[in-house]
């Protein structure tokens, strides 16, 4: 039987739901060679198809399977229990707003201090939850959502792109890239906007979905800034300031020829919603412009250069937080890696016996 994506009232509930229904497909599917009690196994099924009341009597189920000798839950449960704790902080409305920026977060966050083998675990279990909602939600209409998490370039990979960095623009490439917004070819139409969104994006840190769910009403100019009020993950309301002289000249044009039938910021010229293709096909054109060629090219990289620039700027890691909206500082944690400043201090060790 197949479930709607967001079965229960609120999403915490309905977060649950399917890590029951999860953990229940597990355990009977794992190898039960073992098991010294199948009573206890059924009842313990028979729980799960009832739904538990929470996270705790639902570890405790897994816990009792393992005790009586089913092998293998805990490399689900453990991680998957965390992940639960980590995303309610957010108060996410829908399950269908977590994604896989959002996966990554939890993984850099949760898992700095374990062993590769346990963060490839978490990311083997994450993984295989996503794709069991993917295969068993479908709406009346017999539509299903996908999330189609594959985490390929989180760090617990084996592969050797595991454990880079977020990728950045160096200052170098950064002022090819500013200068490359200027001058890259667009439709008449569309140059203020793009210029524009691209220049958003990146003077603020912003997410791209953020930026893209930004209405005009959304900004107040306040002293020679641009006050943005951003609605971030889980519908968290955070603010973004952007000064006068970076997108003034931007923001007036496109304000000038927008659809006013429309309250979105940034639109189609049919008044609809931009999506995530466009932004990286805006971001193509600028960073072939620029001479610029990264890892990863998309938008998102704005992000990461942003919060590269204002970690080294002023060392301070709450700041990054608040800025980029994260939900746990541990998420921040990642841009300490290119303060070379304290790297230095590091290098200076042994001078005194030298």
């Amino acid at each position: 039987m197949r479930y709607n994506i967001d079965y229960k009232k609120t999403f915490n509930d309905s977060l649950l739901f399917w890590l029951d229904r999860f953990v229940k497909s597990k355990l009977t599917s794992l190898s039960n060679r073992y098991v010294n009690n199948n009573e206890k196994l059924s009842l313990i099924i028979g729980r799960l198809n009832q739904g538990t009341s929470d996270i705790d009597e639902l570890k405790q189920l897994t816990k009792d399977a393992r005790n009586i000798g089913l092998i293998g839950i805990n490399t689900y449960i453990n991680p998957l229990e965390k992940f639960y704790r980590y995303i309610v902080k957010f108060s996410f409305e829908s399950i269908t707003e977590v994604d896989e920026e959002v996966l990554s977060e939890f993984l850099a966050s949760q898992t700095g201090s374990l062993s590769d083998a346990t963060k490839k675990n978490y990311r083997m279990a994450t993984i295989a939850f996503f794709s069991f909602i993917d295969k068993q939600n479908e709406d009346k209409n017999g539509k299903s959502h996908q999330f189609r998490i594959e985490l390929k370039n989180w760090g617990g990979l084996k592969t050797s792109q595991a454990n880079k960095l977020p990728s950045h623009m160096q200052d170098k490439e950064l002022k090819r890239f500013l200068k490359a917004i200027e001058t890259t070819e667009f439709k008449e139409y569309a140059r203020a906007k793009n210029r524009l969104l691209i220049k958003t994006i990146l003077y603020s840190g912003m997410r791209v979905s953020e930026a893209l769910g930004l209405h005009v009403k959304d900004i107040v100019f306040e002293e020679g800034f641009y006050t943005f009020y951003i609605k971030g993950k889980g519908n968290k309301p955070r603010v973004a300031m952007i000064k006068q002289d970076y997108i003034k000249k931007d923001l007036q044009e496109w304000l000038h020829v927008r659809d006013e039938s429309s309250s979105l910021l940034f639109q189609s010229r049919t008044g609809k919603a931009l999506t995530q293709s466009y932004v990286s096909y805006i971001m193509d054109k600028i960073l072939l412009k620029a001479g610029v060629r990264k890892e990863k090219n998309g938008a998102h990289m704005l992000r990461h250069t942003f919060a590269t620039k204002l970690y080294q700027k002023n060392r301070d890691l709450v700041l990054v937080q608040e800025a980029l909206g994260h939900a746990d500082i541990n998420t921040s944690r990642i841009y300490t890696h290119f303060d070379k400043e304290r790297l230095k201090i590091a290098a200076n060790t042994m001078d005194d016996v030298n």
